[in-house]
């Protein structure tokens, strides 16, 4: 609509100028119509501009079109082929390769040159060296506005990673402080617990010996769960970096998460493989039982844990029987508080879990099962887990 504007001004000074500064004498009532045309045009589209905010695709080719035959109107009305103002045409075909798909561009180009060949019928070698320009711009133009686009596309994906980023380190900042404060409450109730197993009222009674031992698990699961937290917040990483295989890990994750969950059936498959030996990283740890607890939390009565490889990548793939995702959520899917849960701060366990895959250099896909239920796989190189051999297989 802007460019339109000037295009209505100019033409009225060009015709203004020539008919009564040069003295070439115009169709003058004939040439301006087409101006208040546009005009007219132009305001319809302000119109239509104030009810919606949308322009789709249709309606900036038609616009173009209606351009492209304002322009061959007064082309028309002053001298045709001969008129200098031919090489316009051009203008609307680089505003289309930039606005436009690739076939509306071409179809800008063929009225274009449909409309100086019928202006050029006697001029013909104009008419060809119209075309042929008309050509060569889109030719060179799609591609450039293409790399443009990807690279927008491109940044904008940066922009998102580094927005991503930047809350993973907030929330790790937060975790590592509530890990410190939270760490005296729970030593002094692991004191008190130990305080409370030996007063006579208590070790008296079976029922509350029991009841001592189940808080003191617990007591112990927190601490287990903080150990993680600062290992993960990195630290005390590097100081005793852990060297197993990928079966006793993985083992060893699902019999920590049965102890906490005995009420929910977990079935671990490896299948006919030899893996590696690893080491193992705490925030892989922290990824597959998150993957777990998110399934225990969508409703699930049975889980599913798949271990495979390939020559490069580890597989591990959690599969429940619970609700699944909805279309929304697999469009959304590891962005930060995007949950089916409905509550506060859902969302984050699988977000961590892609940032712990993306810095692995791994990835997280997610699907619906066939049979119902969600499917999570998480894929790790093996370039970043396992262990290099030495010349000697070592």
């Amino acid at each position: 609509v802007q460019l339109r504007w000037l295009a209505i001004a100019g033409q009225v000074a060009t015709i203004l100028l020539t008919h009564f500064g040069m003295g070439i004498t115009l169709p003058l009532g004939s040439m301006l119509v087409v101006p208040c045309i546009a005009a007219l045009m132009n305001v319809g589209s302000l119109m239509i501009l104030r009810r919606r905010t949308d322009i789709t695709h249709a309606e900036l080719f038609l616009a173009l079109l209606f351009d492209v035959l304002a322009l061959t109107t007064q082309l028309y009305l002053s001298g045709g082929a001969t008129n200098p103002f031919l090489s316009l045409y051009l203008v609307q075909v680089a505003l289309g390769a930039v606005l436009l798909h690739r076939w509306s561009v071409w179809g800008i180009v063929a009225v274009s040159t449909v409309c100086a060949a019928m202006l050029a019928f006697v001029h013909r070698r104009t008419w060809i060296c119209l075309t042929m320009v008309a050509v060569l711009l889109v030719l060179f133009m799609t591609p450039i506005n293409r790399n443009i686009q990807e690279r927008e596309s491109h940044l904008a994906r940066l922009r998102q990673q580094a927005a991503e980023e930047e809350h993973i380190v907030r929330m790790g900042l937060l975790a590592s402080g509530a890990a410190h404060e939270l760490g005296t409450p729970l030593a002094q109730l692991a004191v008190v617990l130990g305080d409370w197993r030996h007063m006579p009222q208590i070790a008296g009674d079976p029922a509350l010996i029991e009841e001592v031992e189940e808080m003191e698990a617990a007591v112990r699961r927190c601490k287990a769960i903080l150990t993680g937290v600062l290992l993960s917040a990195g630290e005390a990483r590097g100081e005793a970096p852990e060297v197993t295989d990928v079966r006793h890990f993985i083992e060893r994750i699902a019999q920590d998460w049965r102890a906490a969950n005995p009420d929910m059936p977990l079935r671990c498959d490896f299948g006919p493989h030899d893996y590696p030996r690893i080491i193992a990283d705490p925030v892989i740890r922290q990824a597959v039982t998150n993957l777990l607890d998110n399934a225990r939390e969508a409703g699930a009565t049975y889980i599913n844990m798949m271990v495979s490889r390939d020559s490069q990548w580890l597989h591990i793939a959690v599969h429940d029987n619970g609700r699944g995702f909805s279309p929304d959520m697999l469009a959304d899917v590891g962005k930060p508080y995007r949950s089916s849960k409905g509550r506060q701060g859902g969302g984050l366990g699988l977000f961590l879990v892609f940032n712990v895959a993306r810095k692995l250099g791994g990835r997280v896909d997610a699907s619906n099962g066939a049979d119902g239920g969600a499917m999570v796989q998480l894929r790790l190189p093996f370039a970043t887990l396992a262990l290099e051999e030495d010349k000697d297989g070592e």
